[in-house]
């Protein structure tokens, strides 16, 4: 006889999931940003001009990330984590607690008479929780990478934009006003939707199909390997619109905060396409899917063992 339980169906209380949800982001961003870093520098540096107006000779990862540290310092490799952490106070939770609204909803009873969670179900789920928590933090992004990207103006005898949160803040605000602060929506918005639907969809329901496949309850072994499946999903989904988001959030702006590169996403995709190639849609797809797996490694299995530990089962 196989196994009635599989994992819960029940919607988790709203203080309890935001918190857990902010608290396992957090701990995710220790080991991850660093890749978030790197990954922004290796999408954004084909617009750098070099000396004598030439593009800056890409860098791989490793390369990338030793330059960080020997230009720049190895603080800087947690550049802007300020305004990560400000936005996972927002983003984090926003996202778990849409997703597990929607999901409640999306729930149907099999054939064999046991809830079920299908595909579309859970892509709505995931797909819609990432979008609409990315309307309340789409700022903290701009700030962040403006921040990653500071320390490389200031080697490049550019004038220092910003120093930290509050002033990125502030800065954006003044150039472009509260639309600035948006600025970037659609492809951050995208890439939101893009990478919940493979961290949270894809992790769900690979533990749901762990779980039945193997007649097993969850387990430690079983979170790790669907955090593992869910990284790479959400990874391969989302760079190309991170791509995007990134280069439209870096770039500089006219006093009515215009882009002066790009007029839109579209824009951005038709330049990046022409004068850099497909390729340049997984600029920083190795430093991005480190980031994701590790990431996302780290934050299910804290967010399943605070659960744990609060006596609720896995999610």
């Amino acid at each position: 006889m196989r196994l009635q339980y599989l994992v819960t169906n029940r919607k988790t209380p709203f203080l309890e999931m935001y918190v857990t949800s902010f608290a396992s982001a957090c701990s995710a961003e220790v080991v991850g940003y660093p890749f978030d870093v790197c990954k922004t520098r290796m999408q954004i540096q084909g617009e750098i001009p070099g000396k004598g107006g030439q593009k800056v000779r890409y860098r791989g990862l490793l390369a990338t990330g030793l330059g960080i540290i020997k230009e720049e310092g190895v603080h800087k490799l947690y550049g802007g984590v300020s305004a990560m952490i400000l936005r996972h106070s927002l983003f984090s939770g926003i996202k778990m607690i849409i997703y597990d609204r929607i999901r409640e909803r999306m729930i149907v009873t099999g054939k064999d008479g046991r809830p079920r969670l299908t595909f579309v179900g859970s892509s709505i789920s995931g797909i819609a929780a990432g979008a609409g928590a990315n309307l309340f933090t789409v700022p903290t992004d701009l700030m962040k990478i403006q921040l990653q990207m500071e320390g490389k103006r200031r080697l490049m005898g550019e004038p220092p934009r910003i120093h930290n949160v509050f002033q990125a803040l502030i800065s954006v605000y003044k150039t472009g006003g509260v639309v600035g602060l948006w600025k970037g929506t659609v492809p951050s918005t995208w890439c939101a939707a893009l990478v919940t639907l493979g961290d949270v969809s894809f992790y769900d329901l690979s533990k749901r199909f762990l779980m039945g496949f193997l007649d097993q309850p969850d387990s430690r072994g079983i979170q790790f390997v669907s955090a593992i499946i869910a990284g790479f999903a959400g990874a391969g989904l989302s760079t190309p619109a991170d791509v995007i988001k990134s280069r439209i959030m870096n770039q500089p702006t006219d006093a009515f905060g215009r882009g002066l590169l790009y007029k839109g996403s579209l824009d951005c995709l038709s330049k990046l396409l022409k004068q850099e190639g497909l390729l340049a849609m997984y600029k920083g797809f190795i430093p991005y899917w480190l980031r994701i797996s590790p990431w996302s490694m780290v934050f299910w299995m804290t967010f399943e063992q605070i659960r744990r530990h609060r006596g609720v089962e896995g999610y």
